[in-house]
Protein backbone atom coordinates (compact mmCIF):
# COMPACT_ATOMS: atom_id res chain seq x y z
CA UNK A 1 0.00 0.00 0.00
CA UNK A 2 1.30 3.31 -0.69
CA UNK A 3 -0.20 6.37 1.15
CA UNK A 4 1.04 10.17 0.21
CA UNK A 5 0.14 12.89 2.62
CA UNK A 6 -0.16 16.82 1.57
CA UNK A 7 -0.30 19.71 2.75
CA UNK A 8 -0.64 22.51 0.28
CA UNK A 9 0.39 26.05 0.76
CA UNK A 10 -1.00 29.41 0.18
CA UNK A 11 1.14 31.37 -2.57
CA UNK A 12 2.46 33.77 0.02
CA UNK A 13 4.12 30.30 2.60
CA UNK A 14 4.60 28.39 -0.98
CA UNK A 15 8.41 27.19 -2.00
CA UNK A 16 8.51 29.79 -4.37
CA UNK A 17 6.60 32.19 -1.94
CA UNK A 18 8.11 34.81 0.55
CA UNK A 19 8.55 32.37 3.10
CA UNK A 20 12.17 31.36 3.30
CA UNK A 21 13.60 27.99 5.21
CA UNK A 22 14.28 30.36 8.23
CA UNK A 23 10.63 30.99 8.68
CA UNK A 24 9.43 27.33 8.61
CA UNK A 25 9.84 24.50 11.21
CA UNK A 26 8.65 20.74 10.55
CA UNK A 27 4.90 20.45 10.47
CA UNK A 28 3.64 17.90 12.75
CA UNK A 29 0.07 17.19 11.63
CA UNK A 30 1.33 14.57 8.42
CA UNK A 31 4.15 12.74 10.51
CA UNK A 32 1.87 12.38 12.91
CA UNK A 33 -0.57 10.77 10.63
CA UNK A 34 1.79 9.11 9.02
CA UNK A 35 3.07 7.14 12.35
CA UNK A 36 -0.44 6.01 13.39
CA UNK A 37 -0.18 4.14 10.40
CA UNK A 38 -0.90 0.28 11.37
CA UNK A 39 2.73 -1.09 11.22
CA UNK A 40 1.41 -4.88 10.03
CA UNK A 41 0.84 -2.99 6.97
CA UNK A 42 4.14 -2.11 5.89
CA UNK A 43 3.10 0.91 3.79
CA UNK A 44 4.84 2.86 1.46
CA UNK A 45 4.91 6.37 3.07
CA UNK A 46 5.20 9.80 1.51
CA UNK A 47 5.32 13.59 2.54
CA UNK A 48 4.74 16.68 0.47
CA UNK A 49 5.29 19.67 1.96
CA UNK A 50 4.38 22.59 -0.77
CA UNK A 51 5.95 25.45 1.84
CA UNK A 52 9.21 23.45 0.74
CA UNK A 53 8.44 21.82 -2.30
CA UNK A 54 5.78 21.40 -5.33
CA UNK A 55 2.84 18.61 -4.84
CA UNK A 56 4.20 16.10 -8.51
CA UNK A 57 1.18 15.80 -10.34
CA UNK A 58 2.66 12.38 -11.22
CA UNK A 59 2.65 10.34 -7.77
CA UNK A 60 1.51 7.51 -7.11
CA UNK A 61 -0.66 6.52 -4.48
CA UNK A 62 -3.47 4.28 -3.08
CA UNK A 63 -4.45 6.79 -0.69
CA UNK A 64 -3.93 10.68 -0.38
CA UNK A 65 -4.37 12.32 2.50
CA UNK A 66 -4.66 16.50 2.51
CA UNK A 67 -4.79 18.57 5.56
CA UNK A 68 -5.89 22.10 4.91
CA UNK A 69 -6.38 25.53 6.90
CA UNK A 70 -9.54 28.33 5.93
CA UNK A 71 -6.48 30.06 3.58
CA UNK A 72 -5.22 26.80 1.83
CA UNK A 73 -8.58 24.92 1.28
CA UNK A 74 -9.21 26.29 -2.50
CA UNK A 75 -6.05 25.36 -3.22
CA UNK A 76 -6.44 21.40 -1.16
CA UNK A 77 -9.88 21.22 -2.83
CA UNK A 78 -8.45 21.50 -6.53
CA UNK A 79 -6.13 18.80 -5.81
CA UNK A 80 -8.91 16.38 -4.25
CA UNK A 81 -10.58 16.65 -6.89
CA UNK A 82 -7.69 15.94 -9.39
CA UNK A 83 -6.67 13.13 -7.67
CA UNK A 84 -9.53 11.66 -7.12
CA UNK A 85 -10.11 11.84 -10.92
CA UNK A 86 -6.99 9.54 -11.57
CA UNK A 87 -8.78 6.93 -8.96
CA UNK A 88 -6.69 7.63 -6.39
CA UNK A 89 -8.62 7.56 -2.89
CA UNK A 90 -8.60 11.21 -1.31
CA UNK A 91 -8.60 12.18 2.74
CA UNK A 92 -9.27 15.10 3.81
CA UNK A 93 -9.34 16.62 6.97
CA UNK A 94 -7.88 19.68 9.00
CA UNK A 95 -9.71 23.24 10.61
CA UNK A 96 -11.35 24.30 7.24
CA UNK A 97 -12.84 20.71 6.78
CA UNK A 98 -14.37 20.60 10.09
CA UNK A 99 -15.49 24.33 9.95
CA UNK A 100 -17.40 24.09 6.76
CA UNK A 101 -17.41 19.83 6.11
CA UNK A 102 -20.52 20.25 4.05
CA UNK A 103 -18.43 21.72 1.16
CA UNK A 104 -15.37 20.14 2.30
CA UNK A 105 -17.36 16.77 1.70
CA UNK A 106 -18.01 17.72 -1.97
CA UNK A 107 -13.90 17.13 -2.62
CA UNK A 108 -13.04 13.58 -1.03
CA UNK A 109 -14.30 10.05 -0.62
CA UNK A 110 -13.23 10.28 3.52
CA UNK A 111 -13.88 13.93 5.34
CA UNK A 112 -12.06 13.52 9.22
CA UNK A 113 -14.05 16.15 11.08
CA UNK A 114 -12.30 17.47 14.17
CA UNK A 115 -8.79 15.72 15.15
CA UNK A 116 -7.93 12.34 13.04
CA UNK A 117 -5.84 11.00 16.17
CA UNK A 118 -8.40 8.51 16.89
CA UNK A 119 -10.07 8.22 13.17
CA UNK A 120 -7.02 8.04 11.14
CA UNK A 121 -5.91 4.14 11.80
CA UNK A 122 -9.89 3.09 11.69
CA UNK A 123 -10.45 4.45 8.40
CA UNK A 124 -7.08 3.09 6.86
CA UNK A 125 -8.33 -0.23 8.79
CA UNK A 126 -11.57 0.24 7.04
CA UNK A 127 -10.40 0.97 3.27
CA UNK A 128 -8.63 -2.11 3.24
CA UNK A 129 -11.61 -4.18 4.28
CA UNK A 130 -13.46 -2.34 1.52
CA UNK A 131 -15.81 -0.72 4.31
CA UNK A 132 -14.51 3.04 4.29
CA UNK A 133 -16.45 5.54 5.13
CA UNK A 134 -17.81 8.70 3.89
CA UNK A 135 -16.99 10.68 6.96
CA UNK A 136 -15.46 9.78 10.28
CA UNK A 137 -15.37 12.61 13.47
CA UNK A 138 -13.90 12.74 16.77
CA UNK A 139 -14.15 15.75 18.96
CA UNK A 140 -11.61 16.74 21.68
CA UNK A 141 -13.98 15.71 24.45
CA UNK A 142 -13.19 12.67 26.86
CA UNK A 143 -9.68 11.66 24.82
CA UNK A 144 -6.33 11.13 25.73
CA UNK A 145 -2.83 11.85 24.13
CA UNK A 146 -1.25 9.36 25.81
CA UNK A 147 0.55 6.80 24.58
CA UNK A 148 1.09 8.61 21.22
CA UNK A 149 3.32 7.06 18.59
CA UNK A 150 6.18 9.17 17.65
CA UNK A 151 5.94 11.26 14.70
CA UNK A 152 7.62 10.16 11.36
CA UNK A 153 10.17 12.68 11.14
CA UNK A 154 12.12 10.71 8.86
CA UNK A 155 9.70 11.40 6.18
CA UNK A 156 10.65 15.11 5.99
CA UNK A 157 13.36 16.40 3.78
CA UNK A 158 16.41 16.88 6.08
CA UNK A 159 17.53 20.08 5.39
CA UNK A 160 14.06 21.65 4.78
CA UNK A 161 13.07 23.37 7.88
CA UNK A 162 14.80 25.67 10.35
CA UNK A 163 14.06 22.85 12.88
CA UNK A 164 12.56 19.06 13.00
CA UNK A 165 12.25 18.96 16.14
CA UNK A 166 9.08 20.15 16.64
CA UNK A 167 6.70 18.50 19.54
CA UNK A 168 3.12 18.33 20.50
CA UNK A 169 2.65 19.05 24.33
CA UNK A 170 -0.85 21.35 25.03
CA UNK A 171 -3.58 21.24 22.77
CA UNK A 172 -6.40 23.68 22.96
CA UNK A 173 -6.91 26.86 24.60
CA UNK A 174 -9.45 28.16 27.19
CA UNK A 175 -9.36 31.82 25.93
CA UNK A 176 -12.68 33.56 24.49
CA UNK A 177 -10.53 35.28 21.60
CA UNK A 178 -13.81 36.53 19.45
CA UNK A 179 -10.84 35.62 15.64
CA UNK A 180 -9.49 32.38 16.70
CA UNK A 181 -10.51 29.44 14.48
CA UNK A 182 -9.22 26.79 16.44
CA UNK A 183 -11.58 26.89 19.40
CA UNK A 184 -14.64 27.48 16.57
CA UNK A 185 -13.42 23.81 14.85
CA UNK A 186 -12.15 21.71 18.32
CA UNK A 187 -13.59 23.57 20.98
CA UNK A 188 -11.75 25.25 24.19
CA UNK A 189 -10.86 21.66 25.73
CA UNK A 190 -7.35 21.76 26.95
CA UNK A 191 -5.66 18.47 26.93
CA UNK A 192 -1.93 17.86 27.83
CA UNK A 193 -0.13 14.96 26.82
CA UNK A 194 1.76 13.19 29.87
CA UNK A 195 4.91 14.99 30.89
CA UNK A 196 6.62 11.29 30.72
CA UNK A 197 5.71 10.98 27.03
CA UNK A 198 6.54 14.77 26.12
CA UNK A 199 10.11 13.98 27.90
CA UNK A 200 10.64 10.55 26.51
CA UNK A 201 10.04 12.23 22.97
CA UNK A 202 12.40 15.00 23.56
CA UNK A 203 15.48 12.95 24.77
CA UNK A 204 15.56 10.64 21.24
CA UNK A 205 15.74 14.42 19.22
CA UNK A 206 18.78 15.32 17.63
CA UNK A 207 20.42 19.27 18.44
CA UNK A 208 19.38 20.78 21.30
CA UNK A 209 16.47 23.00 20.08
CA UNK A 210 12.86 22.06 20.39
CA UNK A 211 9.81 24.03 18.85
CA UNK A 212 6.63 23.97 20.93
CA UNK A 213 4.01 24.80 18.22
CA UNK A 214 0.93 24.41 20.75
CA UNK A 215 -1.58 27.35 20.43
CA UNK A 216 -0.82 28.34 24.24
CA UNK A 217 1.86 26.36 26.37
CA UNK A 218 0.03 27.78 29.71
CA UNK A 219 -3.39 27.07 29.05
CA UNK A 220 -2.89 25.02 32.41
CA UNK A 221 -0.13 26.54 34.71
CA UNK A 222 0.28 23.86 37.04
CA UNK A 223 0.78 21.18 34.03
CA UNK A 224 3.55 23.85 32.57
CA UNK A 225 5.44 24.06 36.06
CA UNK A 226 5.71 20.43 35.79
CA UNK A 227 6.24 19.81 32.34
CA UNK A 228 9.50 22.64 32.13
CA UNK A 229 10.56 21.59 35.37
CA UNK A 230 10.95 17.78 33.83
CA UNK A 231 13.12 19.55 30.96
CA UNK A 232 15.55 21.07 33.49
CA UNK A 233 18.06 18.44 33.23
CA UNK A 234 17.97 17.63 29.90
CA UNK A 235 19.52 21.40 29.37
CA UNK A 236 18.18 21.82 25.76
CA UNK A 237 16.85 25.15 24.31
CA UNK A 238 13.11 25.76 23.35
CA UNK A 239 10.67 27.77 22.10
CA UNK A 240 7.23 28.08 22.18
CA UNK A 241 3.58 29.90 22.54
CA UNK A 242 2.40 31.45 25.39
CA UNK A 243 -0.19 34.43 26.61
CA UNK A 244 1.02 37.97 27.78
CA UNK A 245 0.55 36.27 31.34
CA UNK A 246 3.33 34.16 31.27
CA UNK A 247 5.09 36.53 33.88
CA UNK A 248 2.22 36.69 36.14
CA UNK A 249 2.75 33.49 38.03
CA UNK A 250 6.62 34.15 39.86
CA UNK A 251 7.34 30.75 40.76
CA UNK A 252 6.81 29.55 36.92
CA UNK A 253 8.67 32.07 35.19
CA UNK A 254 11.44 30.87 38.07
CA UNK A 255 11.24 27.29 36.39
CA UNK A 256 11.00 29.33 32.79
CA UNK A 257 14.50 30.75 33.09
CA UNK A 258 15.79 27.35 34.22
CA UNK A 259 14.07 25.02 31.63
CA UNK A 260 16.01 26.84 28.74
CA UNK A 261 13.67 28.82 26.88
CA UNK A 262 15.30 31.24 24.67
CA UNK A 263 12.03 32.40 22.56
CA UNK A 264 8.28 32.67 23.40
CA UNK A 265 5.53 33.90 20.72
CA UNK A 266 3.38 36.51 22.29
CA UNK A 267 -0.33 37.51 20.85
CA UNK A 268 0.00 40.91 21.55
CA UNK A 269 -2.43 42.12 18.97
CA UNK A 270 -2.71 45.93 19.64
CA UNK A 271 -1.29 48.61 21.31
CA UNK A 272 -4.59 50.02 22.16
CA UNK A 273 -6.54 48.25 25.35
CA UNK A 274 -9.78 48.97 23.92
CA UNK A 275 -8.68 46.47 21.00
CA UNK A 276 -8.18 44.13 23.73
CA UNK A 277 -12.02 44.46 24.52
CA UNK A 278 -13.14 43.98 20.52
CA UNK A 279 -11.43 41.02 20.41
CA UNK A 280 -12.07 39.60 23.65
CA UNK A 281 -8.15 38.96 24.81
CA UNK A 282 -8.80 40.51 27.95
CA UNK A 283 -5.09 38.16 29.01
CA UNK A 284 -3.64 41.44 27.27
CA UNK A 285 -2.96 44.25 29.31
CA UNK A 286 -0.83 46.90 27.20
CA UNK A 287 0.29 48.66 29.98
CA UNK A 288 2.37 46.22 31.16
CA UNK A 289 4.05 44.92 27.82
CA UNK A 290 7.05 47.02 28.35
CA UNK A 291 7.78 45.72 31.13
CA UNK A 292 6.80 42.27 30.26
CA UNK A 293 9.30 42.42 27.59
CA UNK A 294 11.94 43.56 29.85
CA UNK A 295 11.78 40.73 32.09
CA UNK A 296 11.98 38.32 29.48
CA UNK A 297 14.98 39.93 28.09
CA UNK A 298 16.06 40.01 31.56
CA UNK A 299 16.43 35.99 31.65
CA UNK A 300 17.56 35.62 27.96
CA UNK A 301 14.16 35.37 26.52
CA UNK A 302 13.73 36.48 23.17
CA UNK A 303 10.37 37.73 22.11
CA UNK A 304 8.14 37.21 18.71
CA UNK A 305 6.05 39.67 19.39
CA UNK A 306 2.27 39.54 17.23
CA UNK A 307 -0.10 42.24 16.19
CA UNK A 308 -3.21 42.20 14.48
CA UNK A 309 -4.14 45.48 12.60
CA UNK A 310 -7.88 46.42 11.23
CA UNK A 311 -10.22 46.08 14.83
CA UNK A 312 -12.88 48.46 14.94
CA UNK A 313 -11.04 50.22 17.55
CA UNK A 314 -7.89 51.33 14.99
CA UNK A 315 -7.32 54.20 13.67
CA UNK A 316 -5.13 55.62 11.04
CA UNK A 317 -2.09 56.39 13.21
CA UNK A 318 -2.30 52.45 14.82
CA UNK A 319 0.60 51.43 12.59
CA UNK A 320 2.75 54.36 13.50
CA UNK A 321 1.85 53.58 16.78
CA UNK A 322 2.90 50.11 16.87
CA UNK A 323 5.96 50.36 15.02
CA UNK A 324 7.22 53.04 17.88
CA UNK A 325 6.22 50.53 20.49
CA UNK A 326 7.91 47.59 19.15
CA UNK A 327 10.98 49.79 18.50
CA UNK A 328 10.70 51.10 21.98
CA UNK A 329 10.42 47.54 24.15
CA UNK A 330 13.20 46.22 21.44
CA UNK A 331 11.10 43.20 20.34
CA UNK A 332 13.63 40.98 19.12
CA UNK A 333 11.07 39.47 16.48
CA UNK A 334 8.05 41.05 15.29
CA UNK A 335 5.24 40.04 13.04
CA UNK A 336 2.47 41.76 11.74
CA UNK A 337 -0.83 40.46 10.64
CA UNK A 338 -4.36 41.64 9.16
CA UNK A 339 -6.89 41.17 11.44
CA UNK A 340 -8.74 38.19 9.82
CA UNK A 341 -12.34 36.88 10.48
CA UNK A 342 -12.28 33.13 9.87
CA UNK A 343 -15.34 31.41 8.84
CA UNK A 344 -17.41 29.90 11.88
CA UNK A 345 -15.96 32.58 13.99
CA UNK A 346 -17.64 34.87 16.91
CA UNK A 347 -15.82 37.73 14.92
CA UNK A 348 -17.06 36.17 10.99
CA UNK A 349 -20.35 35.82 12.39
CA UNK A 350 -20.54 39.79 13.75
CA UNK A 351 -19.32 41.22 10.36
CA UNK A 352 -20.92 39.17 8.40
CA UNK A 353 -24.07 40.21 9.92
CA UNK A 354 -23.22 44.03 9.82
CA UNK A 355 -22.97 43.22 5.79
CA UNK A 356 -18.86 43.98 5.85
CA UNK A 357 -17.17 40.50 5.04
CA UNK A 358 -16.75 41.69 1.23
CA UNK A 359 -14.22 38.60 0.34
CA UNK A 360 -15.45 35.00 0.05
CA UNK A 361 -12.50 33.18 -1.67
CA UNK A 362 -11.14 31.59 1.11
CA UNK A 363 -7.68 31.90 -0.34
CA UNK A 364 -7.71 35.37 0.47
CA UNK A 365 -8.08 34.76 4.45
CA UNK A 366 -4.24 34.36 5.38
CA UNK A 367 -4.09 37.05 7.94
CA UNK A 368 -1.62 39.59 5.03
CA UNK A 369 -5.28 40.38 3.13
CA UNK A 370 -8.14 42.62 3.50
CA UNK A 371 -11.14 40.49 3.64
CA UNK A 372 -14.04 42.66 5.01
CA UNK A 373 -14.51 46.31 5.36
CA UNK A 374 -12.87 48.57 8.08
CA UNK A 375 -14.38 50.72 10.44
CA UNK A 376 -12.45 53.81 10.84
CA UNK A 377 -9.63 53.53 7.30
CA UNK A 378 -10.12 52.42 4.20
CA UNK A 379 -8.92 49.05 2.60
CA UNK A 380 -5.80 50.23 0.95
CA UNK A 381 -5.27 52.59 3.76
CA UNK A 382 -5.21 48.91 6.24
CA UNK A 383 -2.96 47.13 3.45
CA UNK A 384 -0.60 50.48 3.01
CA UNK A 385 -0.22 50.87 6.43
CA UNK A 386 0.35 46.86 7.40
CA UNK A 387 3.17 46.85 4.90
CA UNK A 388 4.49 50.28 5.93
CA UNK A 389 4.87 48.90 9.26
CA UNK A 390 6.72 45.82 7.87
CA UNK A 391 8.79 47.64 5.61
CA UNK A 392 9.79 50.39 8.52
CA UNK A 393 10.18 47.70 11.17
CA UNK A 394 12.91 45.12 9.22
CA UNK A 395 15.08 48.02 7.60
CA UNK A 396 18.57 46.71 8.51
CA UNK A 397 19.12 49.72 10.88
CA UNK A 398 15.79 49.31 12.96
CA UNK A 399 16.67 45.27 13.05
CA UNK A 400 20.06 46.18 14.51
CA UNK A 401 18.58 48.65 16.86
CA UNK A 402 15.68 46.42 18.02
CA UNK A 403 17.25 43.27 18.20
CA UNK A 404 18.16 42.29 22.39
CA UNK A 405 20.86 39.88 21.33
CA UNK A 406 22.19 39.27 18.32
CA UNK A 407 22.22 35.50 18.35
CA UNK A 408 21.91 32.81 15.27
CA UNK A 409 18.44 32.45 15.74
CA UNK A 410 17.48 35.78 16.20
CA UNK A 411 20.00 37.05 13.02
CA UNK A 412 18.27 33.96 10.57
CA UNK A 413 14.31 34.86 11.33
CA UNK A 414 14.96 38.36 11.38
CA UNK A 415 16.61 39.05 7.70
CA UNK A 416 14.21 36.46 6.65
CA UNK A 417 11.33 38.39 7.96
CA UNK A 418 12.96 41.49 6.06
CA UNK A 419 12.79 38.90 2.70
CA UNK A 420 9.28 38.57 3.77
CA UNK A 421 8.65 42.52 4.31
CA UNK A 422 10.24 43.29 0.70
CA UNK A 423 8.01 40.73 -1.30
CA UNK A 424 4.78 42.04 0.80
CA UNK A 425 2.95 44.17 -1.73
CA UNK A 426 3.49 41.05 -4.30
CA UNK A 427 1.06 38.90 -3.67
CA UNK A 428 -2.08 40.17 -5.21
CA UNK A 429 -5.79 38.33 -5.33
CA UNK A 430 -5.07 37.29 -8.91
CA UNK A 431 -1.82 35.80 -7.45
CA UNK A 432 -3.05 34.14 -4.19
CA UNK A 433 -6.33 32.94 -5.65
CA UNK A 434 -4.61 31.39 -8.70
CA UNK A 435 -4.44 27.68 -8.76
CA UNK A 436 -4.17 27.12 -12.70
CA UNK A 437 -0.60 25.16 -12.19
CA UNK A 438 -3.52 22.36 -11.26
CA UNK A 439 -5.43 20.55 -14.31
CA UNK A 440 -9.23 21.37 -14.32
CA UNK A 441 -11.21 18.12 -14.01
CA UNK A 442 -14.92 17.43 -13.74
CA UNK A 443 -16.04 16.26 -11.16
Amino acid sequence: MKIAFLSPAGAMHRYNGSFGRGLHYAPLTMTTLAALVPQELNAELVIYDETIEPIPLDLQADIVAITAITGTSSRAYKYCDYFRSKGITVFLGGVQPTLDPTEAQKHCDSLFVGIGDYTFSKAITDYINGALQPVYRQSCENITLAGRPIPRRDLLKPKAYITHNSVEAVRGCPLPCTFCAYPAAFGKQVICRPVKDVIAEIEQLKGKYVLFPDVNLIADMEYAKELFTAMIPLKKRWFGLTTSSVAFDKEFFKILEKSGCKGILIGFESVNQTAQGYIKKGVNKTENYETLVKELHDIGVLVNGCFAFGGDNDEKDVFERTVEMVMKMRIDLPRYSILTPFPNTELYRELFSQGRIFEHDLAMYDVEHVVFEPKNMTVDELYMGTEWAWRETYKTDNILKRINKLSGISYITNFAYQGYADKFIKFTKEVMCDNSDIPEVNV
